[in-house]
């Protein structure tokens, strides 16, 4: 995937799991149509600037399993693959 995201913007996969009942059926995630959120960052953009024209620098990498809120991200598709735009300030955390 071929993208660069400006500011503080972030490209993120999400990560979805498939639930499986006690009987073995299996549900898949869009069964609650809920945004997912987890995923892994795809590309990061360079960073926000400050008033005084500062790139304050992005605290997460390419790779990183993340943590976001739920209504957060915008959801757009490139070369046919779902991905997630959010900004830096709505990720609440990088799993491990």
């Amino acid at each position: 995937m071929n993208i660069k995201p400006l500011g503080d913007n972030v490209i993120v996969k999400p990560i979805t799991k498939d639930e499986v009942t006690k009987s073995g059926i299996v549900l898949p995630d869009t069964v609650d149509k809920e945004r997912p959120e987890k995923g892994e960052v795809v590309a990061v953009g360079p960073g926000k600037m400050t008033a005084e024209g500062k790139r304050i620098e992005m605290s997460v990498r390419e790779g990183d399993k993340i943590l976001f809120k739920k209504y957060s991200p915008d959801e757009i598709k490139i070369e046919g693959q779902e991905v997630l735009v959010i900004s830096e300030g709505d990720i609440i955390a990088i799993l491990n």
